[in-house]
């Protein structure tokens, strides 16, 4: 049996110094969707990277001392030990600078400059090394880049352009007709950008060294964002790679909000040059700020994901994350929230749920699974709540699934307390409730093993079962009386 396909894709990384939290988010949402998908039952594909060329990465190897090649290479080491940190699930991890993305890439370039759609010409205008593109008069603030809020480089210099402009009503005819940009005010934002002109793209440097030579011309590299946004392609063998006809079409690039014209516009120009088909969805996600304001390298606002993992540990850094910040938005970080949480909800709520149920199980029933008698309201609530939690994800409103989950462990809890198992003299009756509360914590660690994988595993282990997540297995029944409970430690320490 082939199950149905599901690619999912994040922004590749540009490593010009360490990982900070705005990557670290991003990586999660992406792999609870992944996770997500996976206790589905379907065929997932999830790759994540790094962009290792451009100007920002030769003057950063500069500062350091280092050749570019030397620099990246110890520097993608920093991210992918923290992604490993973080039980990030990705299947493949491209670099730019690897021969699969540059032959790739080079014949994506050859194919649109021998359909006619690249031509050479001269380029002067206000550059921004760190967003790594040209910018107009009236998109700076207070005459600085609007991202990185500093002052432009004035260049002039021969370039290839391509003819994007071209293709400006097919992208517009694509973003209206398709569940294209995700959510919708950035769809609406891209729509406002294209009621004016599409200007051609310059799509090479001749001034700078360190990137992909042109097929066509090696004194020119190409223009960084033309080579990292090929990587969703070339990651899989475009094309002619067996992965390539497998997994493509992308259903889902995740992305920062800061690059959504490069993904809705330029991405898309560039595949309908290239006669590839157009991914199905940009969902777009927005800043992890500190005081209201993004994380930055560039700028030093940064946070070390690495240090509160190490301090906190994984899975409360990548629930908190998902559960503070609504999907879409941008979303405030602090110590003190991340603590809160820990405290309220991963110790008191759901550690101290499954810590209560395995009690009673070893108080009254030997540590072993006691026989299931019906089925009741906790049970109904669990199977519909799972469903609601399901349709949230389709709509990839994360944090509201996650909120879903949190609601069955409240009820579990408020079932503990209005059941009273304390008091239930009949043996048969109190094994009953107890089989449920059990399978209920079943039902939990399947639901939240896309967002706190380890958590997830640890509840299986203690309920002595297969640590195997599968939706179909959301049913009442599954558990099998006489199996040997393993109460363990408690699932969280709460934090003075």
């Amino acid at each position: 049996m082939k199950f149905e396909k599901f690619y999912i894709t994040t922004a590749i990384d540009y490593p010009n110094a360490k990982p900070h939290l705005g990557h670290v988010y991003e990586k999660i949402f992406a792999d609870v969707i992944a996770r997500w998908e996976r206790v589905k039952g379907l065929n997932v594909w999830f790759l994540i990277g790094t962009d290792e060329h451009g100007q920002k990465i030769a003057r950063a190897a500069e500062t350091a001392g280092k050749v570019p090649k030397e620099f990246v290479d110890e520097m993608v080491v920093f991210f992918i030990k923290t992604y490993k940190k973080l039980y990030i699930s990705n299947d493949d991890f491209i670099r730019t600078t690897e021969k699969r993305h540059k032959d790739a890439s080079r014949a994506i370039f050859k194919k649109v400059f021998d359909k006619g759609d690249i031509y050479k010409s001269l380029y002067e205008g206000l550059y921004c090394v760190s967003c790594e593109r040209f910018y107009t008069e009236k998109e700076l603030v207070d005459g600085k880049c609007p991202v990185h809020k500093k002052e432009l480089e004035f260049l002039k210099e021969e370039s290839y352009f391509f003819k994007m402009g071209k293709y400006r009503e097919q992208i517009i005819d694509y973003i209206k007709n398709n569940n294209f940009i995700l959510p919708d005010f950035r769809k609406n934002e891209i729509l406002n950008r294209l009621e004016e002109e599409l200007r051609d793209l310059s799509v090479s440097r001749k001034t700078l060294e360190w990137g992909i030579p042109l097929p066509n011309d090696p004194e020119h590299v190409m223009y960084v964002w033309f080579d990292a946004l090929t990587n969703y392609v070339t990651a899989l063998g475009y094309p002619d790679g067996e992965k390539y006809k497998e997994y493509w079409p992308a259903d889902v690039h995740v992305i920062g909000k800061d690059i959504n014209w490069f993904h809705t516009v330029i991405w898309p120009a560039i595949l309908i040059a290239a006669d590839i088909e157009l991914p199905k969805t940009i969902l777009v996600h927005g800043f992890v700020t500190i005081g209201g304001e993004k994380l930055s390298k560039t700028r030093g606002i940064v946070v070390d994901p690495s240090e509160l993992v190490e301090k906190y540990g994984a899975d409360p850094l990548r629930y908190f994350l998902i559960r503070e910040i609504p999907s879409g938005e941008d979303g405030n970080f602090s110590e003190e929230a991340l603590i809160n949480r820990i405290n309220s909800e991963l110790a008191d709520t759901l550690g101290n749920l499954v810590s209560r149920v395995l009690a009673f199980v070893e108080k009254n029933f030997d540590s072993k699974v006691p026989e299931p008698v019906e089925k009741d309201e906790l049970i109904d609530l669990a199977i519909k709540i799972a469903e609601s939690a399901d349709k949230n994800m389709e709509n990839f409103q994360l944090h509201m699934a996650l909120n879903d989950v949190w609601q069955l462990i409240a009820e579990a809890n408020k079932y503990i307390n209005e059941k009273k198992p304390w008091e239930i003299k009949d043996r048969k009756k109190l094994g009953g409730i107890i089989y449920n509360l059990l399978e209920v914590l079943r039902i939990t660690s399947i639901l939240l093993h896309a967002f706190i994988p380890e958590t997830a595993e640890k509840i299986a282990e203690q309920l002595g079962i297969e640590k195997k997540f599968l939706f179909d297995d959301i049913k009442w029944g599954v558990l099998k009386s006489g199996i040997q409970i393993k109460k363990g430690k408690i699932l969280f320490k709460k934090i003075k």
